[in-house]
């Protein structure tokens, strides 16, 4: 126990020592690496900066980072597939993601709100469907938004807030207000 005290009192103390930019690094490399710990970083940012500072630069970082994410994956679907893949291996491809290609924006802004879902598959599969810029962006500062909130406010491991009652009621009220502003948003700027 002293031993992970230690570590989280060190990593918070790096993220201290190297002010805004290490915290929104670490939030924003994770969207491109689904094995790193987004909890983790939240939380660091939090232990930092303070629970509004903390949830601010690593929202930012989130939304910047997917963004830069769904970016060249989108690059990589228009200009580089066709040149260094196959037309089998094209094929494999497109089967894979047709079920994505339709997602509507209220499913995309729920399945983001999630705070275990891989973001980094989102921003990936979001490129290579060709998935309009709006509706990306929009799905992304609403889904990631209380997905932040979550490991700011939680900050425990996907097991811990399984079997907590408390955690499991916040990602229920979350998703029922993600869902409703992301009906509004849909309506307002029509995105679908």
């Amino acid at each position: 126990m002293e031993i992970v005290t230690y570590i989280i009192n060190h990593c918070t103390n790096l993220v201290e020592s190297g002010g805004v930019f290490v915290g929104f690094f670490m939030v924003f490399i994770e969207c491109f690496i689904p094995a790193l710990p987004l909890s983790v970083f939240v939380a660091l940012n939090v232990g930092a900066f303070g629970f509004f500072i903390g949830i601010l630069i690593s929202w930012m970082a989130t939304c910047l980072g997917s963004f830069c994410c769904y970016s060249i994956f989108l690059f990589i679907e228009n200009k580089l597939t066709d040149k260094f893949l196959n037309k089998k291996m094209i094929i494999k491809i497109r089967k894979s993601i047709d079920k994505f290609q339709n997602i509507k924006f209220t499913e995309l802004v729920l399945l983001l709100t999630l705070p275990f879902t891989p973001s980094s598959l989102i921003n990936i599969l979001s490129g290579l469907t060709k998935m309009s810029k709006k509706k990306f962006l929009a799905s992304i500062l609403i889904g990631k938004f209380f997905s932040i909130i979550f490991w700011g406010y939680i900050g425990k491991s996907i097991l811990e807030s399984l079997t907590d009652l408390s955690s499991i009621i916040y990602i229920v009220v979350t998703l029922l207000i993600a869902y409703v502003i992301s009906k509004f948003v849909s309506r307002k700027i029509n995105i679908e």
